[in-house]
């Protein structure tokens, strides 16, 4: 009885431990990713993800769900409303110049264009394409949402986000019996997911020229 005793008593805490440092810094990467576009936030939710698949633990998943999309409501909510400062502020902001620099005139255009049209629903899109989020946001700041209104959409698009990345871990940790395997093949799935779009793009316009 004492080795598996032992074992018990080792193994609650360890699991305690990765949930109680893995959740507020899964939290607060993403937050901090939502507000700087640099992090590549979905890699770590698939990665959270993957680790939850291979922990007895309950509720894991739910809480990676919960803690992911959280996370980006609260930091894309705080950074649309840095830009509305930005762009009541005659001298504009950096953090408005930040959104203007990762928002291509012609993906601008192409996310006006469709918030006219379809309103609330692209924001739920804009967050599955990559490198959708940033022109939508400074589309409806151009726009002049109000901060209900794009709360409004926002809230079922990190939703949809979340479940989206954390589906893509949970398939790449079933697949693996070692957690780093599968947080491996999360991340590589979550690259070519990113980057595939762009490399279209880039090949579609090399055509027409």
């Amino acid at each position: 009885m004492r080795p598996v005793l032992a074992v018990a008593v080792t193994t609650v805490p360890t699991v305690a431990t990765q949930q109680a440092l893995g959740y507020p810094s899964l939290f607060l990467l993403v937050l901090i990713g939502a507000l700087v576009p640099v992090i590549p936030t979905g890699a770590l939710v698939s990665s959270a993800a993957v680790v939850a698949v291979h922990q007895a633990a309950p509720f894991s998943m739910l809480l990676v769900f919960v803690v992911s999309a959280l996370a980006a409501f609260l930091g894309d909510m705080a950074l649309y409303w840095l830009g509305r400062r930005g762009m009541k502020s005659k001298n504009g902001s950096r953090w408005l110049e930040a959104i203007r620099d990762r928002a291509p005139e012609d993906r601008l255009a192409q996310a006006q264009g469709k918030l006219a049209d379809h309103g609330v629903a692209v924001l739920v899109l804009s967050r599955l394409v990559p490198a959708g989020r940033i022109p939508v946001m400074l589309a409806c700041l151009m726009a002049k949402w109000p901060m209900r209104r794009f709360a409004h959409g926002n809230a079922p698009a990190c939703l949809a986000w979340a479940a989206t990345y954390q589906l893509i871990g949970v398939l790449g940790g079933s697949l693996f019996k070692e957690p780093w395997e599968g947080v491996l093949a999360a991340v590589l799935l979550t690259v070519i997911v990113s980057v595939t779009p762009a490399l279209w793009r880039r090949v579609r316009s090399a055509t027409a020229r």
